[in-house]
């Protein structure tokens, strides 16, 4: 058969079967089994009647799906309590915030959907951001005149010349120089006569003027060698040759030779370029990803193909409003000088994230870093071989150990899995169970896109099956039918009526439980702050076990709601700076571990009460941890510093009086 009739043919193959898929689905719709909403059963019969019978027309409860908004992978027919938590269920469509798509397999297949799992895994963004080479602003030095005079001789006549330290730059005379020479000669020539004198004082007098004459001159820029030579020849020299501080290229020659130059005048500025300044641009997008102390690769059009690396050394605390980015500066080696300041670079940088924002970096695992110089970088507490600054714990910069525990890796989905639209995200997630393909619609909260993916903040658990290809079909046909999806959220659910009610004596016996758990974790972190305060880290370090264990033993299913997942953000915040205080070998992290409890520890207070309904003080420091600042929770006012001790016991003012018996806004007691 020729090739225009087997177009034509399959072409009519394709229309009818077409136009009987139509029809199927016009039918499959109007019968009322192809899409199912809200509340109908994630999964049914196939051949089930289009009509219920009349004995079955009270069977709406019976047919709603319950499940819990901290455990959504739980799904009930009746109302009850999570097994996992213990939170009240809902009704599925409030839990989600959005309808059920129930289709057959044929249909499904037709559609192409395809799934793939929520789960916890490392996941890379990399930043790309342009910028030019900069001179090191701390490299960058001024040869100006000690002394007033004139320049007899430049030896420097010309801008871009290398010079090293210590070669000659300038020769100057000067009237004072010459006059304060012979002051020295004379000295000298006075303590030569006076050897053989019977008055000590008076040859005191004349050794310690040769003393301060000898002082006169190195202050007016001449080396010990010259003042020597000087004394040797008993003349004084003519000219002063200013020689170069510090090795470099000379980048601008202020004054000509001949000209006249006063006290501090400059007459060259000498940059050292064998380290450079990389200035980024960066959008703050982008933020979430970067860090101090991070590497930096770059290009250069002057140098295709070869890549230049640096270290991320000052990242801008001020936003360009014009630009809407931020300033980052990288320090990058120049040992061959080949990177010239003004050239134009193209930049990279490959950053891991974990749980909470912070960065990955296998080379900052538990090291010590210098705030000021990010190449100083040691296995433990010291100070930087630079400036004499203080090391501080990469932690506290915003790192976590690649080697972390699956706990601080970041939930994350495929970048093609939630339909964005505003500030809304939707994702549609596949029933385990169900017999029949069903997609329920969820809204959640999206952290920042790593590459192919995207964090997840709220709204999804791990193992979840969300659809990647195909959802956006799905959410098509739920448009049409004017149901929520993407374009039209799911108004909020009312509480089911027919959930059991807890009785008053029961909440009364939970309540109490959990007020005496809650003692004992404000307990153990008082008794942590004491002890610190006191500068005594075993007690601190035993306290911190104890506070861990207290933690363990809240019972997370006293708490409903809000309140649940407040604490449950509040434990795992807590979890982390727990361990390392329980096994901190010095005084130093055990502090560093309490500034980060007391953060949590505020919010845990402020939602749910003191110690048995206590006040809590709330105290700031703020020349903590070198003048940063940082706070922590007292059971009164007379302040006990834990981060100084002994040293500054007093440093410290309260900014904040938590709760007195009645929790803070935002929070609820449980007592009935």
């Amino acid at each position: 058969m020729d090739e225009p009739r087997q177009t034509s043919l399959r072409g009519l193959w394709i229309a009818a079967n077409w136009g009987s898929a139509i029809l199927l689905a016009a039918a499959a719709f109007g019968a009322g089994w192809l899409v199912r909403w809200g509340c109908a059963p994630a999964a049914g019969p196939a051949s089930a009647p289009t009509s219920a019978p009349a004995a079955d027309a009270g069977r709406d409860h019976a047919e709603t799906v319950w499940t819990c908004s901290m455990h959504p992978q739980i799904r009930w027919s009746r109302p009850g309590q999570c097994p996992l938590c213990g939170m009240d269920l809902v009704p599925a469509a409030a839990g989600a915030g959005g309808a059920v798509f129930t289709t057959s397999a044929a249909a499904a297949a037709l559609m192409d959907i395809a799934t793939a799992p929520v789960e916890r895994r490392s996941v890379a963004a990399t930043v790309r951001m342009v910028g030019k080479v900069a001179f090191d602003e701390t490299r960058v030095a001024d040869i100006t005149a000690w002394i007033a005079g004139r320049l007899d001789r430049l030896y420097v006549d010309y801008t871009g010349v290398p010079v090293r330290k210590g070669d000659h730059m300038v020769e100057l005379y000067s009237p004072d120089l010459v006059g304060a020479q012979e002051e020295l000669i004379q000295a000298l020539q006075a303590v030569r006569e006076l050897r053989g004198s019977n008055v000590e004082i008076i040859r005191q007098t004349a050794e310690q003027n040769v003393a301060a004459t000898r002082q006169k001159l190195r202050l007016m820029g001449l080396l010990a060698e010259q003042v020597a030579d000087v004394e040797r020849r008993g003349r004084a020299l003519e000219h002063l040759t200013i020689n170069a501080p510090s090795g470099g290229i000379v980048i601008h020659k202020h004054a000509q030779q001949g000209s006249y130059v006063k006290i501090g005048s400059p007459i060259y500025t000498v940059a050292d370029l064998s380290r450079v300044w990389i200035k980024l641009d960066a959008y703050e997008s982008d933020l979430a990803w970067l860090r101090y102390g991070q590497k930096v690769e770059f290009t250069t059009v002057s140098y295709p193909g070869e890549a230049f690396t640096g270290t991320v050394s000052f990242i801008d605390p001020v936003l360009d409003g014009r630009t809407r980015t931020v300033k980052l500066r990288v320090n990058a080696p120049n040992a061959d000088g080949r990177l010239k300041p003004g050239m134009f670079v193209r930049a990279t940088v490959r950053a891991k994230l974990a749980d909470g924002g912070r960065v990955m970096d296998e080379a900052l695992a538990g090291k010590w870093i210098s705030p000021m110089h990010p190449e100083i970088v040691k296995d433990g507490p010291g100070t930087c071989d630079v400036c004499g600054m203080p090391l501080v714990p990469a932690e506290s910069l915003g790192y976590v150990s690649a080697a972390a525990t699956q706990a601080v890796r970041p939930l994350v989905i495929p970048a093609t899995a939630p339909l964005i639209t505003g500030r809304r995200a939707v994702v549609y997630v596949a029933e385990p169970g169900a017999d029949r393909p069903t997609f329920q619609g969820r809204q959640i909260v999206l952290g920042p896109r790593a590459g192919d993916y995207y964090v997840v903040r709220e709204g999804l658990a791990a193992g979840e099956r969300v659809v990647v290809r195909g959802n956006f079909k799905i959410d098509s046909a739920l448009q049409i039918q004017a149901q929520p999806s993407m374009m039209s959220p799911a108004p909020e659910a009312e509480p089911p009526a027919s959930a059991p009610a807890v009785a008053p004596a029961t909440r009364s016996v939970l309540a109490a439980h959990l007020v005496e758990q809650l003692r004992a974790v404000f307990e153990a972190y008082l008794a942590m702050q004491a002890a610190l305060a006191a500068d005594d880290a075993p007690a601190a370090t035993a306290a911190a076990g104890r506070m861990k264990r207290a933690i363990g033993a809240v019972d997370m299913k006293l708490l409903s709601g809000a309140d649940h997942a407040a604490w449950m953000k509040a434990a795992d915040g807590m979890a982390k700076p727990l361990t390392d205080a329980a096994g901190a070998a010095g005084i130093e992290r055990a502090r560093l571990a309490l500034s980060l409890l007391s953060e949590e520890m505020a919010g845990v207070a402020r939602r749910f009460g003191g110690p048995g309904g206590a006040a809590l003080f709330r105290i700031r420091c703020p020349m903590a941890f070198n003048d940063r600042g940082a706070t922590w929770l007292q059971a009164d006012r007379d302040v006990r510093n834990p981060y100084f001790g002994a040293a500054m016991p007093k440093c410290g003012n309260v900014v904040e009086v938590i709760g007195a018996g009645e929790p803070a806004a935002g929070g609820r007691r449980h007592d009935p």
